[in-house]
């Protein structure tokens, strides 16, 4: 990425920025955990100003504009909206007021330059297509949209307005670890040519439970199926490592796979799965094994979290205001209101399934629960010669499981033709077959910063990019290649990797990607459906 403005900590000077008011500013749609997450790291990277929150929980946006909004300021109207539509309308009107006065002075809230999109996955579609005709520049959290006519649908309307920085909040690409791994593959060649990935997800056993079993991501038809909600960054990961154009090469068109199938399924989080001893119970509290399931929610919640003083992930997801009850009523209080929530259950014979579907269910017993994604599934993606490029055959699987001890650790080896790397999340060992030389690199990862350091390395690539157009001194399509490294079509194609291999499971076949891209993209591009 461009080194030229400063870095995260804030230490390179002559910049343009050192102004607070030349700052670019942002709004945070969303201010659930991934809001909270960008907003926390633009403040550490001092280059950009959090200067709006749009949240319809009260409770959230307060806590949000509290800690990065007007943390140092006096609070206006303009540093918080209800919803992202309010903010739309309210920006609409600032604009129509001001051309109404020929550009004349207005002394109201100042323009947002950017957007940080954390909203509900299959809100993102309507929320992106919908701030686009403002020109704002837009970073959206991944994945892009619950189902590939949504994502296309982005891309047309992006690519009918005045081009902007676009980012997708694939932070695995953003990581000191994740980026020297490329580094040593595609740029020094450290094991000559690749033949072959495996790549692990490991998703943890606790952390499926609380997210895929009873949480937001649980089911495909309220949700997307967990390998686009979960791992669609690690499929990007693959096709960044393995697709990309050849360092110092004039050929710039990415090596695409040949065909992509996948195999997998939901093996434990069933019905017929529950223990006998749990008799009909559907809720932990009152489950006669409580004590002894390591998926009682009580253990994994309070035993595990809140009551060594954590309010936090994964607790504030279960109930938000449980951090703030902590804070300044007690331990005692916040575990009462804690345990309030996880009481809460359904009958699945009366209780009505949009009322089922419209909420998480944290204290549901994770055998009885409505859960239907998979929680153990492996894609293989497959590479043929491209003659007289220099780009060989090659293979990539990935797996992506539940039932693991590490949470999130990514791990892989990645197979050359003169030596063999393996990698976990925080240390990467290459082997060179011809000198029988190991070499072994420890990444920095920066403090509070999620998924290695990616959060925030995405978050000042973006903001720099943002940065660097709003002063001019670079266009848009040079700031997001320069900085953000990825394009729109990229963006895309990653995102399309995964319904074609989805397309392959569900149906057990194998997905041709030259035919299904034409067919399922190019195509519907084209016509505009």
């Amino acid at each position: 990425m461009d080194g030229d403005l400063p870095s995260s900590d804030g230490s390179s000077v002559n910049n343009g920025h050192d102004d607070i008011t030349s700052k670019p500013r942002f709004l945070i749609i969303g201010a659930g955990s991934r809001g909270n997450a960008y907003a926390a790291a633009i403040v550490r990277t001092g280059l950009g100003v959090v200067a709006a929150v749009a949240e319809p929980i009260a409770f959230q946006r307060e806590n949000l504009g509290r800690n990065y909004v007007w943390h140092d300021t006096e609070r206006t109207p303009d540093h918080e909206y209800g919803d992202w539509k309010e903010f739309i309308v309210a920006e609409q009107q600032r604009r129509s007021i001001q051309h109404d006065m020929q550009l004349a002075y207005q002394p109201g809230p100042p323009e947002i330059d950017g957007v940080f999109v954390c909203v509900r996955d299959e809100l993102h579609c309507e929320v992106v297509t919908a701030l686009a005709p403002l020109g704002l520049h837009i970073m959206c959290e991944k994945p892009l949209a619950t189902t590939l006519a949504d994502c296309l649908s982005i891309q047309r309307t992006l690519n009918t307005h005045p081009q902007r920085v676009f980012a997708i909040g694939h932070v695995l690409r953003y990581s000191p670890h994740n980026m020297l791994l490329r580094h040593l593959l595609l740029e020094r060649k450290a094991i000559g040519e690749v033949l072959s990935i495996e790549h692990t997800e490991p998703v943890g056993w606790w952390h499926f439970s609380h997210s895929y079993v009873r949480g937001q991501w649980r089911k495909e038809s309220i949700s997307a199926p967990s390998l686009l909600t979960k791992s669609c960054h690690d499929i990007d990961f693959i096709l960044w490592m393995l697709c990309s154009p050849l360092a110092g090469s004039d050929e710039q068109t990415p090596h695409v796979p040949s065909n992509v199938s996948s195999a997998g399924s939901l093996k434990q989080f069933r019905r017929s799965m529950k223990p006998k001893e749990a008799g009909n119970a559907t809720n932990c509290l009152n489950c006669p094994i409580k004590d002894s399931c390591m998926y009682n929610s009580p253990r994994i919640y309070y035993d595990r979290h809140l009551a060594k003083g954590n309010a936090k992930w994964p607790v504030h997801i279960v109930n938000p205001e449980v951090e703030s009850t902590l804070q300044f009523q007690g331990p005692d209080k916040a575990k009462e209101v804690l345990f309030a929530t996880l009481a809460e259950d359904y009958d699945a014979a009366t209780t009505p399934v949009q009322d089922i579907e419209s909420r998480p269910w944290f204290g549901r017993c994770v055998w009885e629960s409505d859960n239907d994604v998979c929680d153990d599934q492996i894609v293989t993606f497959e590479w043929d010669d491209v003659s007289g490029t220099g780009r060989g055959a090659k293979t990539a699987t990935f797996h992506v499981i539940a039932q693991t001890l590490a949470q999130c650790e990514r791990r892989g080896r990645i197979y050359g033709t003169t030596g063999e790397i393996s990698y976990d999340s925080k240390n990467i060992t290459v082997h060179d077959f011809t000198t029988n030389d190991t070499t072994r690199h420890n990444p920095e990862v920066p403090k509070n910063s999620h998924h290695g350091g990616g959060d925030d390395g995405l978050t000042e690539c973006f903001v720099k990019a943002v940065a660097a157009v709003k002063a001019g001194k670079t266009a848009v399509q040079e700031a997001q290649q320069n900085f953000l490294g990825v394009t729109l079509e990229e963006v895309i194609r990653s995102h399309a990797a995964v319904f074609a291999a989805e397309e392959a499971r569900r149906e057990r076949k194998v997905v041709d990607w030259a035919e299904w891209w034409t067919k399922n993209v190019e195509k519907p591009l084209t016509e505009g459906d």
